[in-house]
């Protein structure tokens, strides 16, 4: 399998390294077009090529690593042999390095660094110059180690400047980057938006249709997403024009090479702006502290802070097409702002009472604040709150920065003195102290609450991985190891249980230190008593049960003689004044002081991502039964209306909408600012949420006073904590037109994206509400910051813009229609005029729904934007419009429930782009037809066609390759033209207009002299009329949609079932289906279609777990849907009952399950008659009782036909199960996470036919599900692109710094937690294992388990692949028994989501069975392998390398136990698929058929011997066999072979041949000017390249054909 792999990548390389072009002329192969038809897989008599790349998610893609790392070596060579300017830039030119890299000058100052790329083979015999370099990168990794323990209360404190470089070409979202070389077309991975899965895993967007690493995968057509920008041009650096000053245009950074400071350090390739290294960063990854917001620079190195994306869209010029970015190198240099920043670290003594005086590191843009966070996270001084810190007797302001305190230095000393409290200071002192106690206690993960969240690693590594392990163990001692895994892991095994889901972990049983700790029943203070100091009283119930009342006054903590009944505030006696209420705890009970220090050691001891809080709130669907202790600080949060940190903020509520506005008007000019805004937003964003959700349970639980209280219920609107507070209910007949409550509740969702969209786009003087949409109980609620002013008057007076009748009464105003100009490209939105009531035109740039409102603060609102989007026609019948052939035959159109279905984003995207590449192919075609009519007049080409494109290529189109050939230096023509007619010079010729104008016709394009697509949202909207005038338009619009429409059926379905087919998607539950279905544009209404689909699919077995997936998320939010209406009608007092009994009839097989009302517990003597019925949803509370499974069951079979069109064969769960073979444990947890309900760990015993399964003590909770708006760190995801493209051309350093640098950003932004950090840390583990870091891959790696786990939950799908990469590290770092745990842990999450028969569990029973064959487990580790063997032949074909690979890694193991025969069988199968893939004379064959011979020798051996004993009887003359066992290096080899991990080691002697090679290719391209003729040369070159004595290089080679 490698090998085919290896050819295939080494055939790619030679493409990207050696381009016949001659270096003046422009880019000849746009990144857009595939050099070949989309299929091209490389070899045609190898189809396994492309499919034997299926399984790996995030894989570093091997595009042009082998030249790539071996070029830099080269080039460094050739370059300081030729010391011009000119030799060098063609010498780059024509490999495809391409100087704008800002290779130039720096490849000037080579002699500074020799160190300029490291192959990972020589990183363990790297020369001295390798090891300082290999150093400083160790360094930079350090500095954004957060082995810190302050973390969590770091996300308050204010915002210091950060300088880094600002990736400028990356800006542009879809910027072609100068930096991308020319050759190195291929390299477009950084175009795709993420989404959490997406362009971060590889796994969905950025797979190419075509084979690994062909030149196709510039074209991320499954993606749906933009694909590299249409209109730029790369252009190359003019030869003359290259300054000495290494100008870097892809990061805009600068450096003189005079200027650097250490000559090492600084002149790394490509690092745009990493973060130098220095001594005390190295220190700082010691010192318990976390630097998240720090870059450092050594004096004198100037970072250019380019005018970045947010400038580009005020510039945007008209030839920038639909919307894409132009990578202007000229633009660079302008408006440029230099920020210099010094910063180097230091240490300082902090002297605190009562310990040893002790250093810490800091650094001078820290906040005094910061050292206070420290001390109160510290061991030793964890339980101070209230203190000053003074520095020669003055004490520092909180708040100020430490460079500017006078005197400060290295060595000062700063005191730690104890402060007077206050009755805030007391409250805050308290609950510290709680939060202490509480520190290792899960209950709040479990309840959801402060975001917490679980996570269970350390239960499976048992303490922490790496040097600071408790076990460092080497692989010697292997015989300790148990392996066995438990019963239900095995494969076969049917059982699921439960309540391995969350194993009880050690430190959770926590040790007690008191029994009580509350806020006494004497509060407040009386007055004479505040006047003698006394702030509130506390009551304390000790583990030695002593009852104790304490006063906290402001000098301190003491005892005094109240009792429960009696009030006694003199001091008792002795009375212990403390000025820490643990001190004086302490004194009073020796239990408590023993447990508490414990306590500590212990929270200190857990990794800091076990302990930060997450950005948004993660809830459990499973708990325990846990015991309901005491808890001051939790009562006294549940009623008064605390959110994040109120009592810390003067004024007590927030105003949300200024903070939401507010932090978007903050400058953006250079990277610092950018960094404080984004953070900004993020943070108000993610605090918003949490009060939203707050908010909208205390509306649903009835705890809020509505503002029109006299009303009808479903009518009713609220405010609390000036968040506005809406139902879903159609209130006033509003979407009566539109499908009412049913219009009325995906209205709100449809509004969030719209406000997302709005947001991304980020129009300077645009403002959106926050919006959060929150489903709770059955309800949804839509909550919404209040827009000033708006509550005083009507909504008629208010609205100057947009329609409040659904487009009855129109206005427009000028103010607006220039801020929604703006968003108008990126948007894809026509400007176009409506109708109103008085039959007068207004025009408008949006909707007429968008309503636009001048707050009285001034701003510019737009709300109610549903309509962002065009409607989706299949969905929308209208009287007399016919519907495209595709529609119709799939049955479309269909009525929906509502009529406000509206296509997805990424589906105009991809549609755009779609129509995009067709408006090139057909200008190409007219212009070749022109060129061929001119060529007979011979007349010279006047649109400048350069020489090489001469007439003898397109004399011959039947000639395959000149075909080829022609139609892309014809397309780069079209570019040209297009770009000239765009900026409206005169000097193209009328033919090349029209050309021009026809394609643009044909596209649908608005322009007729460029290509611009855009939609008219108020196209069949009921209600809106279009003037006459404006008719033709209106009829190019309404054909648009239905192309639109049918695009989505005619491509995007099937692109999404192809991706699966190969593997390149690969989802394990109902939301990762549900993302790639979102990733590729198709709305969830398309489900049942998408099966369909996939049952009339011809490879239908291989696609057999889609199915499964997508049936059991079709039931389960059909259930979804019908348990919504059904909760409704069900009060509070009743809600565990009702929940018990809907999941009774949804899974249990028990025929008549019985619901228990709630009125048996308390029966009250007096039926009150007047009550009046105040619950929202229906009069009769006892409705729900009465449903029976095969109710349920008829009404989810006819929601699924009605919503999904989809027939289910199914008249209950247990033919459910049986019929599309699924796990009732999946479809419980599948509707848990969709309805937020929480149920007890235990088993359950859903076959039982004698008793339900559930009881309504099984239900524990219903949480709210929450869609909020996810704000971007656009730089920081650059930074990511751009590393990841670094690392598909083979760069792997300069990639990994690039990506550190992301990280860093990352983490500036969002904090430590996130799942875009989370990715990062994942590549960052790949590159150090690939580069040979084992240990700083583990620590990654184990970062990214941790926060996939808090972030996205402990079974996510993410957390299961991170699960396996982290078990890969532990196994190279021979830490065995961990790695088989995490294996272990992760065979049974996918059990427990998917099931057995999966893609993805064939690669996990590889690495099981592999790790047992290494510990010398050979029968176990048969079990698994056979098992992947099995997995992997129905999925990959019984004839493909992968099944070839499953066989050798079974017949070795085979080999183990000396089952010769068995052995051969399967070794011989894996030969034959080799043969008849690879050829005889392949490499794997050539391999297997070795192995073979040496089974068969050895099979002989051992018969010889039996034979020699059965002669001889027991004095038989031996010979001793080889039975070996097998290496740990040779287990290693085969985990990264099947990982997607290929090391080949490279000689001199290789690279020697290398580069004479390289000289041939530049004399053959000057010889020849005919491009025929090269192409014949390449053929031969690349027939002799693909055979197996071709030199190699290291290729981390990749299973995702990325």
């Amino acid at each position: 399998m490698g090998n085919s792999l290896f050819a295939n990548c080494c055939r790619q390389v030679t493409d990207l390294l050696f381009q016949p072009r001659s270096s003046g002329s422009p880019d000849e192969r746009s990144p857009l077009l595939p050099k070949s038809p989309t299929s091209c897989t490389v070899f045609s008599e190898m189809p396994e090529a492309a499919q034997c790349a299926g399984l790996y998610p995030d894989i570093i893609p091997s595009e042009a690593v082998t030249g790539n790392l071996q070029k830099g070596t080269k080039y460094i060579q050739d370059l300081s042999e030729t010391k011009d300017k000119e030799g060098m830039v063609t010498v780059c030119d024509k490999s495809g390095l391409s100087p704008g890299i800002g290779t130039v000058g720096l490849l000037q100052r080579t002699e500074a660094s020799h160190a300029v790329t490291v192959l990972p083979a020589d990183l363990g015999d790297r020369p001295a110059g390798l090891v300082d370099h290999a150093q400083s990168l160790e360094a930079c990794q350090s500095c954004v180690k957060l082995e810190d323990r302050g973390l969590a209360h770091r996300s308050c404190r204010r915002e210091e400047h950060v300088a880094a470089a600002d990736s400028d070409a990356g800006s542009g979202a879809h910027s072609t980057g100068q930096g991308h070389g020319e050759g190195q077309a291929a390299v477009h991975l950084d175009t795709t938006p993420v989404a959490p899965d997406s362009v971060l895993e590889c796994r969905g967007p950025v797979s190419s249709p075509g084979s690994p690493g062909t030149l196709s995968s510039a074209l991320p057509a499954s993606a749906g997403k933009t694909l590299p920008a249409p209109s730029a041009v790369v252009l190359p650096v003019p030869p003359g024009e290259v300054s000495p000053k290494a100008r870097d245009t892809s990061a805009g950074f600068v450096t003189e090479p005079t200027t650097c400071p250490s000559r090492r350090s600084s002149c790394r390739l490509g690092s745009q702006a990493q973060v130098l290294p220095s001594k005390q960063q190295q220190q700082k990854k010691k010192r318990g502290k976390k630097k998240l917001l720090l870059s450092e620079h050594p004096s004198g190195v100037a970072l250019m802070n380019g005018s970045g994306l947010h400038d580009s869209l005020k510039g945007e010029k008209d030839a920038r097409q639909n919307g894409h970015e132009e990578a202007d190198p000229g633009e660079d240099g302008n408006d440029q702002e230099v920020i210099v920043i010094q910063d180097t670290g230091f240490t300082v003594k902090i002297c605190a009472p009562g310990i040893e005086p002790f250093s810490l590191q800091v650094s001078p843009q820290e906040m005094v604040q910061e050292i206070h966070q420290v001390l109160m996270d510290r061991e030793d001084t964890c339980h101070r709150t209230c203190f000053s810190l003074q520095l020669d007797g003055n004490v520092l302001d909180n708040f100020a920065e430490l460079k500017t305190i006078e005197g400060l230095q290295e060595g000062s000393l700063l005191k730690v003195v104890e402060e007077p409290y206050t009755v805030r200071e007391a409250r805050i002192h308290v609950r510290h102290i709680r939060d202490l106690l509480k520190s290792l206690d899960p209950s709040d993960a479990f309840n959801g609450v402060d975001c917490n969240s679980l996570s269970f690693l350390s239960v499976f590594t048992e303490g922490d991985l790496g040097d600071s392990g408790k076990r460092k163990k080497k692989g010697t001692e292997m015989e300790q190891i148990d392996c066995t895994p438990p019963e239900h892991i095995l494969p076969g095994s049917k059982e699921r249980p439960l309540c391995a889901l969350q194993p009880q972990n050690r430190d959770w049983k926590p040790l007690q230190c008191l029994k009580v700790l509350t806020m006494s029943g004497w509060n407040p203070p009386p007055g004479n008593r505040k006047m003698h100091g006394d702030l509130m009283y506390l009551y304390v119930i000790t583990v030695e049960d002593r009852h104790v009342s304490i006063t906290a006054s402001t000098r301190g903590f003491y005892l005094n003689q109240s009792t429960a009944y009696n009030f006694n505030p003199k001091p008792a006696n002795p009375s212990f004044l403390s000025h820490s209420l643990v001190e004086l705890l302490n004194q009073i009970s020796p239990t408590f002081k023993k447990n508490f220090s414990a306590l500590q050691k212990k929270r200190v001891q857990r990794h800091p991502f076990e302990r930060i809080a997450t950005p948004f709130q993660v809830y459990s669907w499973t708990a325990p039964q846990a015991e309901h202790a005491m808890d001051c600080v939790r009562a006294e949060d549940a009623y008064t209306s605390r959110l994040g940190y109120e009592e810390h903020i003067p004024g007590q509520t927030r105003d949300w909408n200024e903070e939401l506005q507010t932090t978007r008007e903050l400058p953006r000019k250079n990277l610092p600012e950018r960094l404080l805004r984004e953070r900004a937003i993020f943070k108000v964003h993610s605090d918003f949420t949490a009060a939203a959700t707050r908010g909208a349970m205390a509306v649903i639980d009835g705890n809020v006073m509505a503002i029109n209280p006299s009303e009808e219920t479903k009518m009713q609107m609220f405010i609390w904590n000036n968040i506005f507070f809406s139902l879903g209910f159609d209130v006033r007949d509003h979407y009566k037109d539109f499908g009412g409550d049913v219009a009325a509740y995906v209205a709100p969702t449809n509004d969030l994206n719209g406000v997302r969209t709005y947001n991304a786009v980020d129009v300077e003087g645009l403002y959106t509400l926050g919006t959060v949409v929150v489903d709770y109980r059955g309800y949804r609620v839509t909550a919404q910051s209040i827009i000033p002013g708006i509550l005083e008057r009507e909504q008629e007076q208010s609205v100057i813009y947009g329609s409040i009748d659904f487009g009855k009464t129109v206005v427009s105003h000028p103010k607006y229609l220039e801020l929604l100009e703006k968003t108008s490209r990126p948007l894809k939105i026509q400007k176009h005029k409506v109708l109103n009531d008085k039959n007068e035109e207004v025009e408008l740039c949006s909707s007429v729904e968008c309503k636009g409102i001048i707050g009285n603060d001034g701003r510019h609102y737009i709300l109610d934007l549903l309509r962002t989007f065009p409607p989706d026609l299949n969905f929308l019948p209208v009287e007399g419009e016919e519907m495209p052939e595709e529609c119709k035959k799939m049955g479309f159109p269909k009525q929906h429930r509502h009529k406000l279905c509206c296509l997805r984003q990424e589906l105009v995207d991809a549609f755009v782009e779609h129509r995009y590449l067709l408006f090139m192919k057909l200008a190409a075609l007219q212009l070749m037809q022109q060129k061929a009519n001119k060529q007979e007049s011979s007349i010279a080409l006047e649109n400048g066609a350069s020489p090489e494109n001469g007439a003898a290529d397109s004399k011959r189109p039947e000639s395959e390759d000149g075909k080829i050939d022609d139609s892309v230096t014809g397309l780069d023509q079209v570019k040209e033209l297009a770009e000239t007619i765009a900026s409206d010079e005169g000097t193209v010729d009328p033919k090349s207009r029209e050309v021009i104008r026809n394609a643009c016709k044909a596209v649908g394009s608005i322009s007729d002299t460029s290509f611009d697509i855009r939609f008219n949202p108020d196209i069949f909207s009921p209600g809106v009329r279009f003037p006459e005038s404006s008719k033709e338009e209106v009829q190019d619009q309404k054909q648009l949609l239905k192309d639109a429409a049918a695009f989505l059926l005619s491509c995007q379905i099937p692109g999404l079932v192809k991706d699966c087919l190969d593997h390149t998607v690969l989802p394990m539950d109902g939301a990762t289906l549900a993302e790639a279905m979102h990733q590729r544009g198709i709305n969830m209404r398309y489900l049942g279609k998408v099966i369909n689909f996939i049952t009339k699919t011809p490879g239908r077995a291989q696609l057999d777990h889609i199915f499964k997936i997508g049936i059991s998320e079709l039931i389960t939010r059909s259930a979804k849907h019908i348990f919504k209406t059904y909760l409704q009608g069900v009060e509070l007092s009743g809600l565990s009952a009702a929940i018990s009994h809907f999941l009774n009839c949804f899974l249990s097989s028990f025929p008549n399950p019985i619901a228990h009302l709630p009125a048996d517990e308390l029966v009250s003597k007096k039926k009150n008659k007047k009550r009046k019925n105040r619950n929202l949803g229906n009069a009769d509370n006892t409705a729900w009782a009465s449903m029976t499974p095969q109710e349920l069951w008829k009404n989810i079979c006819s929601e699924a036909k009605n919503y999904f069109d989809f027939s289910l064969e199914c008249e209950n769960a247990d033919q459910a199960a049986e019929v599309y073979n699924l796990q009732k444990i999946t479809l419980l947890r599948e509707i848990s996470l969709k309805t937020g309900v929480q149920i007890l760990l235990k088993e359950y015993n859903f076959d039982n036919r004698h008793k339900p399964t559930f009881t309504e003590e099984d239900i524990l909770n219903i949480f709210p599900v929450v869609k909020h708006v996810n704000p971007k760190a656009s730089d920081a995801f650059h930074f990511f692109q751009s590393g990841q493209a670094k690392v598909q051309q083979g760069f792997l350093k300069e990639g990994c710094e690039l990506i550190n640098e992301a990280l860093n950003l990352f983490n500036n932004v969002y904090g430590a937690m996130h799942v875009e950090i989370c990715a990062c840390l994942r590549l960052l583990a790949r590159l150090n294992y690939i580069m040979g870091d084992y240990s700083e891959a583990l620590s990654n790696q184990q970062k990214a388990v941790l926060m996939s786990e808090r972030v996205l939950g402990i079974e996510h799908p993410n957390t299961i692949q991170e699960y396996m990469h982290l078990a890969l590290y532990c196994f190279a770092n021979s830490q065995l028994s961990t790695a088989l745990n995490l294996l272990y842990r992760a065979r049974y999450l996918m059990l427990l989501v998917f099931g057995e028969d999966h893609p993805e569990m064939a690669l996990l029973d590889n690495n099981i069975g592999l790790v047992l064959h290494g510990v010398m487990e050979y029968d176990l580790s048969l079990r698994f392998l056979e098992n992947a063997l099995a997995i992997s032949s129905k999925y990959h074909g019984s004839k493909s390398l992968k099944v070839a690979l499953s066989h050798h890694l079974v017949a070795r193991v085979y080999e183990s136990k000396a089952e010769f025969r068995s052995a051969l069988q399967h070794e011989k199968e894996g030969y034959t698929i080799y043969k008849n893939q690879l050829g005889e004379h392949h490499e794997k064959t050539k391999e297997s058929s070795e192995y073979l011979k040496y089974l068969t020798q050895q099979a002989v051996a051992l018969q010889r011997t039996m034979n020699e004993i059965y002669k001889n009887g027991s004095n038989a003359n031996i010979m001793p066999l080889k039975f070996t066992a097998p290496s740990m290096a040779s287990v290693l080899e085969q985990l990264n072979i099947i990982n997607g991990i290929l090391f080949i080691p490279l000689s001199q002697k290789d690279l020697e041949n290398l580069k004479a090679e390289v000289q041939r290719r530049q004399q053959l391209q000057e010889s020849m000017k005919s491009g025929e003729q090269v192409e014949a040369e390449d053929k031969a070159v690349e027939e002799k390249e693909a055979e197996p004595s071709m030199p190699s290089a290291a290729i981390p080679l990749t299973q995702s054909s990325a």
